[in-house]
């Protein structure tokens, strides 16, 4: 019986401990919970946004002008990254030497473009995935003589998923002008989420900047955009509704409008030439219809993607790989567009590839145009 006593003593006491490690776990798990809550990033619908920077140039109607839009995947998404949200196995992509050589690649290539006016997305300020590295400076440092406007679209603490977790993330959209900015604003988009998804998930926006133009009443609206990736749908289809409220608006004032970055969807008057294969991330579709034909234009290059999967690191030569047409722009019809190229740099750098767009501001109706000369 002695025996038998000490026995039961045992087995009850297995029992004890495995209940206590479980009500610890819960602990731990409400314990977070309520962290990632307290500390979760709440932006208000709209908010100022204080430029940095320096810039001498005055922007005029009638002159051709530069843009480039890229997402350049933080720094850490070269040829050599796969990544597990798009069938891949890695959360971290490059070790910060990686880092530093693709963010060398990116700065050399906006060089090179020179280019007047650059929205950049997924440009991190402080995150583990990019070993902390500040890339706005990085780029700013690189390129001297632009004022700049940076807005947060992924602001967490830490990000504890998957194994091992992403981690702390500070990162958005970051603009790029030449030109004087008159007034820039963070305006959030709507968030697909609910809690407790939603505490350490991106908080969507535009980074409006407004650029005057000398001898006009009226403005340059600037937009750098980057929506919905992972949701069902029905976030991409509330922002872009949101963003097409937005341009209409702008349009309506008057205004010369340039909206550019990472839709992640594919115009519906651009031709795709890349079907999606079985199994790997699809990106949503917008219609063109949604947008006022009127007042706008919407303009995608697909003859070279501008986008590749990252379910496997990039291999040229394999004919089976993935891409995308989902970086572009949208431009209101009083902006002249001269030139539109998706410029091949083989996402060495980066998974997205940049957008170069040239356009002219159309004079507005009784100005002069600079460059028409005296008829004799």
């Amino acid at each position: 019986m002695a025996r038998k006593k000490k026995h039961k003593s045992l087995g009850r006491r297995l029992i004890d401990l495995i209940f206590r490690l479980i009500g610890i776990l819960i602990g731990i798990a409400v314990l977070a919970l309520a962290v990632f809550t307290v500390t979760e990033y709440r932006p208000a619908d709209v908010e100022t946004v204080s430029p940095g920077g320096e810039a001498t140039a005055e922007l005029r109607a009638g002159e051709s002008l530069n843009v480039i839009g890229w997402n350049i995947g933080y720094g850490a998404l070269g040829d050599n990254a796969d990544f597990f949200m798009d069938g891949g196995t890695s959360v971290y992509t490059a070790d910060k030497a990686r880092v530093e050589q693709n963010m060398r690649g990116i700065t050399n290539a906006l060089r090179e473009v020179a280019a007047d006016i650059i929205l950049l997305q997924e440009v991190d300020a402080n995150s583990a995935r990019s070993h902390g590295i500040d890339e706005r400076k990085t780029v700013s440092d690189a390129l001297p003589g632009y004022r700049t406007a940076f807005a947060y679209n992924f602001s967490s603490l830490f990000v504890p998923y998957p194994l091992p977790p992403i981690g702390h993330v500070e990162s958005g959209l970051y603009t790029m002008s030449r030109f004087g900015i008159g007034e820039a604003r963070r305006i959030s988009l709507p968030c697909p989420f609910s809690w407790p998804i939603r505490t350490v998930n991106l908080k969507r926006c535009l980074l409006v900047t407004r650029i005057p133009v000398a001898g006009s009443e009226h403005e340059l609206v600037l937009v750098n955009l980057h929506l919905e990736a992972y949701d069902d749908g029905a976030g991409k289809a509330a922002q872009t509704k949101q963003l097409a409220s937005f341009l209409h608006e702008e349009t309506l004032k008057g205004n010369w409008v340039i909206a550019g970055g990472d839709f992640n969807q594919v115009f519906s008057n651009v031709n795709n030439p890349y079907p999606v294969k079985e199994g790997l991330w699809k990106p949503g579709a917008i219609d063109a219809a949604e947008f006022d034909p009127n007042r706008l234009t919407l303009l995608m290059d697909s003859s070279v993607p501008t986008c590749r999967s990252l379910d496997r690191a990039y291999d040229p030569n394999d004919a089976g790989f993935q891409f995308y047409p989902i970086d572009g722009f949208i431009v209101s019809t009083n902006v002249l567009v001269e030139e539109l190229e998706t410029v091949d740099l083989g996402f060495v750098c980066s998974d997205h590839n940049p957008v170069r767009l040239r356009v002219t501001l159309q004079p507005e109706a009784g100005e002069a145009d600079p460059g028409a000369g005296e008829i004799l």
